[in-house]
């Protein structure tokens, strides 16, 4: 074999040898480049859903910083006293505090009525003496109520301390519930507390589970019976379920 016939055989077996390379490498080439799509497409996807929570989170944040103002605007205005308006504020958040730790035990969908009443009165209740007759009820309620009957039954506990069933060593209340296709009745009736007059102005505990039931777009009607103060909430079912607030 000459001489020339040897360097053509040996550059055709390198040209060989580089073409085989290069496919190879292609196909790596094309595999790293279908990965890195993969990676990217999941690295968008992971910022676009730290995104919406991050959203979400600053619209919850704003929201719960709405109430905790409103809260210690209207208790310390109302107040008549400076240490009045603080217990009042601290009351007040401490149950707020409650309710987010409830949300944050709670599934996505929401949590047990019963566990949130549960929740509400333990502060004020006694083992050794138990004030409360609660009725159980097995009904499931979005996040978006928790908030509401949250802060509205301590509001309601709040008051009774205060002016009502709790604030003597004889009173209780009884928390009734009916449910039906379409409608939750939740019913709080105070019994062996002191006499119980008509308020002569609306107070901003009144204001608030007013406005709280409104949030349920709900109805609320607040007698003032010489027995015993007594609480009526009538919400739709639909607005219960829901599972994120406006």
């Amino acid at each position: 074999m000459t001489d020339d016939l040897r360097s053509l055989t040996t550059l055709e077996a390198e040209n060989a040898g580089l073409r085989d390379l290069l496919a190879q490498a292609g196909i790596d080439a094309a595999r790293i480049l279908a990965q890195a799509g993969l990676d990217a497409a999941e690295n968008e996807a992971a910022r676009r859903l730290q995104r919406l929570l991050l959203e979400e989170l600053h619209h919850r944040v704003k929201n719960t910083l709405a109430t905790v103002l409103a809260i210690m605007s209207q208790s310390l205005r109302t107040a008549a006293s400076l240490d009045e308006g603080r217990v009042a504020v601290e009351n007040r958040l401490m149950a707020l505090g409650r309710a987010h730790d409830l949300l944050l035990r709670a599934p996505e969908a929401g949590a047990e009525l019963i566990d949130v009443i549960r929740s509400s009165i333990e502060p004020f209740d006694s083992r050794d003496a138990p004030r409360f007759v609660v009725q159980d009820i097995a009904l499931e309620i979005g996040r978006a109520a928790v908030l509401p009957i949250s802060l509205t039954l301590n509001e309601l506990c709040t008051n009774a301390a205060k002016y009502g069933a709790l604030s003597n060593s004889a009173g209780c209340v009884e928390i009734a519930s009916t449910v039906d296709d379409e409608r939750l009745k939740l019913t709080w009736t105070e019994k062996g507390g002191p006499a119980v007059g008509q308020p002569t102005r609306r107070s901003f505990g009144t204001q608030l589970i007013t406005g709280l039931t409104e949030q349920l777009h709900g109805d609320v009607r607040l007698k003032y019976e010489p027995a015993g103060f007594v609480y009526e909430l009538d919400v739709p079912l639909v607005a219960l379920r829901e599972r994120h607030a406006d």
